[in-house]
């Protein structure tokens, strides 16, 4: 059964991540980089203190909800931090979304006060005054004179702040689930979720140290990004390098060169875009580099090998989710199988099971569940969604899996994702991943299509290289490649060339938009 760390009763996350670093010595030690510059230990723990201090000025009681519609800065840990410290409840969301969704977020969400990136403000502009419980609007960065910014707010508190008397089972924060299926379900964590995560992945797994600096393609705002560039840094002390624009691949490469990062996590779509670029070369990145991760979708074989022959480092690829805060099933530095997702997590168990709960033998497509200490407690006022989801220990990932005679697992796709040809289970991740080794493909996604006999086929959107038409030959010449690779049923029976795939800002694949 899942494995639980043995934390004190009184428990505040911010005396673990924040506070302890000044008292161990390392005060002075960079902590931070983000737009604006260096941010040292002592520095953060002064502002998370002054952020807390500001929040309870605001009115902020424990256990109400503080909206964060941040970019990746110094003031996302600070306000976040600044949060659990006193006993409310940071709700960290998506940067990427329409004014219409963050009216539905403060609402639901019933936050008291809202911080929010200047560059976001104007889509908040239009809903803030008709918010019901909305109190407060705090904005970092360059305001109008008529606003105080958050940088001036925070100078006038005390750098001085008393951890509220929490426990590790208390609220401590929520995430938001991406919502590609609905409205967005709020994943109600504990304090004690994050320090799980840390020690069982980013210790166990990982093997993050203190020496490390580190640079996450995938932003704070969700539970992979904020592992990787935000709890797993300040869990050893390391150093995390935060970029407040969008990933691109000059981008991302401009900060691992100016940076040196050791670690750099990053998403499938991410690494196949720097390497569709020729001009990008091991000496365009980090000398450094010792290590990179993949999670969001799975990793296909190809990307992953051509990773490593060109950068000449590993990437290990993982699967997390929001309700489990973070990588449960991972490829191991020393133990990399490409083409699956390594095994469990230390201190999660795993099982595979058919539609009427059954496990499957190995080798059959079934339904992951993954039980663990940080899974969260429920969503957010959605009785039915969380009886379908939470099972006892187990969660209902949604994700098809199978299970080799090695203990290894293979993603298989989604299960609203899955396609049944003539009776048999078909991986849309399996045949996408044949379409993209050929070396003319950027990106592919697969889903399923009626034929003139009402029976399911697979069919493929193509995205091609640079310089590539897609047009009736190329498709005959896919189709082909896939027919040599997979069973003949497997082939996508249609291919339509397109110029970009719909995907969530996590780098998800829609294929739902694809089937509509």
């Amino acid at each position: 059964m899942p494995r639980f760390l043995d934390l004190p009763r009184r428990y505040n996350a911010a005396t673990h991540f924040i506070d302890r670093h000044v008292a161990e010595g390392r005060g002075a030690k960079v902590a931070f980089i983000d737009d604006r510059g260096s941010h040292t230990y002592a520095d953060l723990a002064a502002r998370v203190n002054r952020a807390g201090n500001l929040l309870k000025a605001q009115g902020v009681q424990r256990e109400q909800r503080v909206l964060m519609a941040m970019l990746d800065s110094i003031d996302f840990p600070a306000l976040f931090f600044g949060a659990l410290k006193i006993g409310a409840v940071p709700v960290p969301v998506n940067t990427l979304l329409p004014t219409a969704d963050y009216d539905f977020l403060l609402r639901d969400s019933r936050a008291v006060v809202l911080a929010v990136s200047d560059a976001l403000l104007e889509k908040f502009r239009p809903i803030v005054n008709d918010q019901p419980y909305l109190k407060q609007v705090l904005v970092s960065g360059r305001v109008a004179p008529t606003i105080k910014p958050l940088e001036s707010l925070l100078a006038e508190q005390s750098d001085q702040l008393e951890a509220a008397d929490t426990t590790p089972d208390d609220i401590g924060f929520w995430l938001y689930s991406s919502g590609s299926t609905g409205k967005p379900k709020g994943a109600m964590h504990l304090h004690g979720d994050l320090v799980h995560t840390a020690v069982l992945y980013a210790d166990e797994v990982l093997g993050i140290r203190e020496s490390d600096v580190v640079f996450s393609a995938a932003k704070l705002f969700f539970a992979y990004g904020m592992g990787n560039a935000m709890t797993f840094p300040l869990h050893v002390g390391a150093t995390a390098v935060l970029m407040a624009e969008r990933p691109t691949p000059q981008s991302v490469m401009a900060r691992l060169k100016q940076h040196q990062p050791t670690i750099f996590y990053g998403v499938p779509t991410l690494y196949a875009a720097i390497l569709a670029d020729q001009s990008i070369t091991r000496e365009s990145g980090s000398a450094k580099l010792r290590q990179c991760v993949s999670a969001g979708e799975a990793l296909p074989e190809d990307i992953a090998k051509r990773w490593d022959q060109r950068f000449g480092v590993s990437i290990l690829d993982g699967i997390g989710s929001t309700e489990m805060l973070h990588i449960f099933v991972s490829n191991r530095p020393d133990d990399i199988r490409h083409g699956t997702t390594g095994k469990a997590v230390p201190g999660y168990d795993l099982r595979i099971v058919d539609e009427q709960g059954r496990d499957v033998a190995d080798g059959e497509i079934g339904e992951l569940l993954v039980a663990g200490p940080s899974c969260c407690v429920a969503y957010w006022n959605n009785r039915a969604k969380s009886l379908a989801t939470f099972h006892g220990p187990w969660t209902r990932t949604g994700d098809k899996y199978t299970r080799d005679k090695d203990g290894y697992y293979a993603y298989a796709g989604r299960s609203d994702d899955m396609l049944k040809v003539s009776g048999i289970w078909v991986s849309p991740f399996e045949v996408e991943s044949a379409l993209m080794a050929h070396g003319k493909v950027l990106e592919a996604a697969v889903v399923a299509n009626e034929d003139t006999d009402k029976l399911i086929k697979p069919k493929a959107y193509v995205v091609t290289r640079d310089g590539i038409d897609g047009d009736a030959a190329l498709a005959a010449e896919l189709q082909q490649f896939v027919k040599e690779r997979l069973a003949p049923h497997k082939y996508p029976r249609w291919i339509e060339f397109v110029a970009e795939l719909p995907k969530t800002a996590t780098g998800k694949i829609q294929r739902f938009k694809l089937r509509q």
